[in-house]
């Protein structure tokens, strides 16, 4: 079913069951499976109907598994909520109104982003994870299966369970074909600055200097420089013993 001025680009592939109303762009190659419902209706107990909706965004080359949905903006703003170039939502993924995700992310199986949040180009959230409403996920990042953030986390970083990080995404800034030099740059500063929070203030201006010479650091800086909210912080894994007692496992 389509309804409303919905824009679908060159060589789209809407497969059987699939939903997009309002002002919904799709873009060229992109491919929706069954199930999924794009551009309705934001859950949004504010959004002022007879005022209308900037609606969704999606770029070119995507895939939109069963069952995802994208809900259209809220805001008076005209910005529609944005799923970017090459992005693969797996079954039963959700973008609320007003999300901004970038090129290329992966959410994966029954991921939640709540409106207005944001995720940054390349990021991996994997399966049932939930991303609460303004909370940035920065660049490269990479959430856990089942993790859960309302703080944001930064570039470069890996969050597990709740609000934490366990260490640095080596794999998914390698496939990014981030030089060498700047990954081990990257982990000295989440071993000396992340690990153990010293303020904001201090790890900014650490970072900045720091970054003069390796421009993933300058991007972490920045990142939390600009953060609206708390961040995650670094908190070691609990593993059971066979004995059934408690472990501590250093992140990774």
């Amino acid at each position: 079913m389509i309804s409303g001025p919905v824009v679908l680009g060159d060589g789209v592939r809407l497969r059987e069951r699939v939903s997009i109303a309002g002002r919904s762009r799709i873009g060229a190659g992109t491919e929706v499976w069954p199930g999924a419902c794009l551009g309705f209706e934001p859950q949004d107990a504010k959004f002022d109907r007879a005022k209308g909706s900037p609606g969704i965004e999606v770029g070119p080359g995507s895939k939109l598994r069963e069952n995802v949905t994208i809900h259209a903006a809220s805001s008076g703003k005209e910005v529609p909520t944005r799923v970017g170039a090459r992005c693969f939502m797996m079954a039963g993924a959700h973008v609320g109104h007003d999300v901004q995700v970038g090129d290329d992310v992966t959410l994966v199986n029954a991921t939640v982003l709540g409106g207005h949040s944001i995720v940054g180009d390349r990021a991996i959230i994997s399966g049932l994870c939930a991303v609460h409403q303004h909370t940035r996920v920065g660049r490269l990042s990479m959430m856990s299966g089942g993790s859960e953030v309302s703080t944001d986390v930064p570039p470069f970083c890996v969050a597990w369970g709740r609000n934490a990080l366990s260490g640095v995404n080596l794999v998914g800034m390698r496939r990014a074909g981030i030089p060498r030099d700047q990954i081990t740059e990257v982990r000295r500063a989440f071993d000396d600055l992340l690990r153990k929070w010293a303020g904001r203030q201090e790890t900014v201006a650490e970072l900045e200097r720091r970054g003069a010479s390796c421009p993933p650091l300058l991007e972490m800086a920045r990142f939390i420089s600009e953060s609206k909210r708390s961040l995650c912080v670094y908190r070691r894994a609990m593993l059971p013993r066979d004995d059934g007692t408690i472990a501590e496992e250093a992140g990774i």
